[in-house]
């Protein structure tokens, strides 16, 4: 989380380029959205068979994520839409692209009663999401902007476990995922799944991906952005 808030910070005075990211999780973990600050007690303390959970905060919006069986992306980029919901339509078009060529529809969700009250981003869908032809959330997103800069973070649910899920966030919200059919992307490696989202953003936004890694000295401000109670503080 602390990368990708440094890369847009770092994108808007100029430094950085746009970027495209999708990145695992280890341990798995429950992020927050930024504004949230109302959640259950017990998550600050959470294991699963013998392992913790860690409990961080994004930088950009939305309710909380459980980061595991699925992939994550970030795109860090300026040039879009002042408005909030154009922006996410822009940016999802490459997602839907992509996912077309693997075989899976997808079209924006419909927020439902109850969204407000929900603390769990895959419990509902909002116009910023994506959902299947069945209504299974494949992919939930969250933006923070600084000025024409923009940070979009989503998560691909790819292989949810059931039982995990209804541990933290039980199943009486409205759009459960433990109602909702298994996701038709168990058979898709990781590795085709980013190349075909890659290949799409390329096609989508006519641009040219290279390949940077950062240097020492910007992983070491990438460390102190995340030591800073500013940027990850729970309370």
């Amino acid at each position: 989380m602390a990368l990708d808030g440094w890369l847009l910070e770092q994108h808007r005075q100029g430094r950085c380029p746009p970027t495209l990211r999708f990145y695992g999780w280890e341990p798995r973990a429950l992020s927050l959205g930024y504004h949230q600050r109302q959640f259950p007690a017990e998550w600050r303390t959470l294991t699963w068979q013998g392992a913790p959970i860690d409990l961080v905060r994004r930088p950009s919006g939305g309710r909380a994520v459980l980061h595991q069986g699925e992939l994550t992306y970030a795109l860090i980029a300026s040039g879009f839409a002042a408005s909030r919901m154009q922006a996410y339509q822009d940016v999802c078009t490459f997602l839907i692209r992509g996912w077309r060529s693997l075989g899976v529809d997808l079209a924006f969700g419909t927020a439902r009663r109850g969204y407000i009250h929900n603390p769990n981003c895959f419990g509902t869908a909002t116009a910023a999401d994506l959902v299947t032809a069945e209504g299974y959330k494949l992919i939930g997103s969250a933006q923070l902007r600084r000025g024409s800069s923009l940070l979009q973070h989503g998560s691909m649910r790819l292989q949810p476990d059931a039982e995990l899920m209804q541990k933290i966030f039980g199943s009486g919200h409205s759009m459960s995922p433990l109602t909702l059919p298994p996701p038709p992307v168990t058979h898709l490696s990781i590795e085709s799944i980013q190349s075909a989202l890659m290949q799409a953003a390329v096609q989508q936004f006519g641009i040219t991906i290279e390949e940077k890694p950062l240097s020492a000295g910007e992983w070491a401000e990438v460390r102190s952005l995340a030591d800073d109670p500013n940027f990850s503080a729970l309370a």
